[in-house]
């Protein structure tokens, strides 16, 4: 069990009555990493992460909540190799769903607030335009659905909750897309990237610092976020294709003299076949997120810029 002891200049800990203590779940994915190194400008933090915790064992997330008699309980587990979920979808319902409920259960036992993060995927793709959270849902793959069945396990135990539907999130810790461009700009000279999925670019600090402004905003008073409970979109503002992300990354490469890379061609989906099908267009419409909570996620090409110069 790991307390982070960090804290952020630009956020300013709540004043008020006692210390907010927050449990986190998944303190070493690329949102996790982050977000422990964040939170704890609010108060008293227990991170925890496997083996400390496992989701596959949804049962024993029980004692773990009641233990840590938290305040806040924000989620940071998720199964999310897509692909192979399609050959492990017990395993990644256990994760993405089962689990999901059973921390919302918890939560509302230990009169917690909860922090749950979902994914675009939960759509098809199909509309045209960037989703708003009225749109119906239509998942195409296991692990789609596995987070939109994690959603509505939320939503039946009625826990005061803040699910955020995220997209296309990356940091340059882990093999993401971004770290995947990079590595394979020095390995190939011609790389095809497709045009035809589009998408909110997320940088993973980005990310937890605004999940960490938007707690900040309650003044240590969780009523005034439980009151704004629900579903929202939040993703990097603006979209783009995985082409014109690929371009903006080697362009962005704080050590560009090291690609060997010196054509990107546009390609489509059908032209990489994988287990797992993608939506198309899943970009989302984040305005409702920034109408309640008056805060919205820089542009994707600003916070790409500050990830592959400050990560």
């Amino acid at each position: 069990m790991a307390t982070a002891n960090t804290c952020c200049a630009w956020l300013k800990k709540p004043s008020g009555g006692s210390t907010m203590r927050i449990l986190l779940f998944g303190k070493t994915g690329q949102l996790g990493w982050e977000l422990q190194r964040t939170l704890p400008c609010l108060g008293e933090v227990t991170a925890l992460d496997y083996p400390e915790v496992d989701f596959s064992h949804p049962e024993s997330l029980r004692t773990v909540v009641r233990s840590a008699a938290p305040d806040v309980v924000i989620n940071a587990v998720a199964y999310t190799n897509v692909d192979k979920a399609e050959i492990e979808p017990e395993r990644c319902q256990l994760i993405n769903a089962t689990s999901v409920g059973v921390i919302a259960e918890e939560a509302v036992r230990s009169n917690a607030t909860l922090i749950h993060y979902s994914t675009d995927y939960v759509f098809d793709g199909q509309k045209g335009s960037p989703y708003v959270e009225q749109d119906l849902p239509h998942p195409l793959n296991i692990y789609g659905q596995s987070k939109l069945d994690g959603e509505q396990a939320v939503q039946q135990v009625h826990v005061p909750a803040i699910i955020l539907r995220t997209s296309w999130v990356y940091s340059m810790r882990q093999g993401g897309f971004v770290t995947k461009v990079l590595q394979w700009s020095r390995q190939q000279t011609t790389l095809r990237m497709v045009t035809d999925q589009v998408g909110n670019p997320t940088w993973a600090r980005s990310l937890a610092e605004i999940t960490a402004q938007m707690l900040a905003r309650t003044g240590g008073d969780l009523d005034w976020l439980n009151q704004r409970r629900g579903l929202y979109h939040l993703g990097g503002s603006g979209f783009a294709s995985r082409l014109e992300w690929a371009q903006a990354i080697l362009e962005d490469d704080p050590n560009a003299h090291e690609q060997t890379v010196t054509e990107l061609l546009p390609a489509l989906t059908a032209d990489f076949p994988t287990p797992a099908v993608r939506p198309l267009f899943s970009a989302m419409n984040c305005d409702h997120f920034t109408h309640t909570f008056g805060l919205r996620l820089p542009p994707w090409q600003i916070a790409l810029k500050l990830c592959t110069r400050l990560a």
